[in-house]
């Protein structure tokens, strides 16, 4: 059979805009929502916020290299701590206790199965429990756990901006400077720079003008503000994704906007500036902008890529 161009952009169309688009969005709802279900049951169970187990969740689901296409929850409990040295993998709770392992039966058959989301949660939320389950306690546990500080932080980060909103479903964004605004950039990731040596640049420059808004893209907390001598007055935001947003050469910040805060898309943080290549206070040695970077975080060490095509995205979006 031989397809014509108007019968392929007819099955294009179709494709685009038919139900089965529709039925993957509501799978990706029905499942977020049962996990947020879970999440909830094992709190009232175990008394540990939901919030922290769901942050714990988020945290495995980004560094994951492979996905666990039959389960619910991310969290990856090694074997050797799950069943305990002794045991050779037997599942049963009660050998799994004997040979000191954390498994433990979430859903009550008896059996504590890494493959079974009830019993990992609750097996988290388990071993947590033997620290605490307040801030600190929780603080404590996971990084018994993890050996990790960027790891501890990135969890309590994400886990403060689950209990702030009260759910997981955060995919907003927005661009970073108002759309209204004259402004203009290309994809300048990885260009040579000289100042303080040979280097590349790692971020997109949006040149505006002094004093036009700079908003946060993303759902996330401010982690780093002040000073540095390249990037002049600068605010970092890690979100929720393992992603930290670099924001640099600001001409201030706006009133309010603290280390800790919690962020949204939109929130505005400071306003385009031209400062940095100096001491504090140095500016105008380059025409005002925005330095924009993104760094990504897989669980052993962080680095910088290419955030023009986001940036692209999120302005398509806003425009939309």
């Amino acid at each position: 059979m031989k397809f014509t161009k108007s019968c392929i952009a007819a099955l294009t169309f179709f494709m685009l805009f038919s139900g089965i688009s529709v039925t993957a969005e509501e799978k990706d709802t029905d499942e977020t929502q049962d996990k947020i279900a879970l999440f909830k049951k094992t709190q009232a169970i175990t008394n540990m916020p939901w919030y922290y187990l769901a942050a714990i969740d988020q945290y495995e689901h980004n560094i994951q290299k492979e996905e666990k296409p039959d389960q619910l929850i991310s969290i990856d409990i090694p074997d050797e701590f799950w069943f305990g040295i002794s045991n050779p993998g037997l599942p049963a709770e009660d050998i799994i206790t004997v040979s000191n392992g954390w498994g433990r039966d979430g859903d009550g058959d008896g059996l504590a199965e890494k493959d079974n989301d009830e019993d990992v949660l609750y097996t988290m939320a388990d071993w947590i429990n033997r620290y605490g389950n307040n801030k600190e306690d929780v603080k404590i546990a996971l990084w018994n756990y993890y050996q990790r500080e960027l790891t501890v932080q990135t969890i309590m980060n994400i886990a403060k901006i689950y209990e702030k909103f009260g759910t997981t479903e955060l995919d907003k964004t927005d661009f970073p400077l108002p759309l209204q605004a004259n402004y203009s950039y290309r994809n300048t990731w990885g260009d040579a720079r000289g100042f303080g040596g040979r280097r590349i640049h790692e971020g997109t420059d949006i040149f505006a003008g002094y004093g036009v808004p700079v908003k946060a893209t993303t759902y996330g907390v401010v982690e780093m503000k002040g000073w540095n001598k390249y990037g002049g007055w600068r605010i970092g935001i890690r979100d929720i994704s393992n992603h930290y947003h670099y924001f640099a050469h600001l001409n201030g910040y706006e009133k309010g906007i603290n280390v800790g805060d919690v962020v949204e898309p939109g929130t505005v943080i400071g306003s385009v500036g031209a400062t940095g290549y100096g001491p504090p206070g140095t500016s105008g040695k380059f025409p005002p902008h925005l330095h924009y970077g993104m760094y990504k975080d897989n669980g052993y060490s962080e680095w910088s890529f290419d955030p023009y095509p986001h940036l692209k995205r999120w302005e398509r979006n806003a425009r939309n």
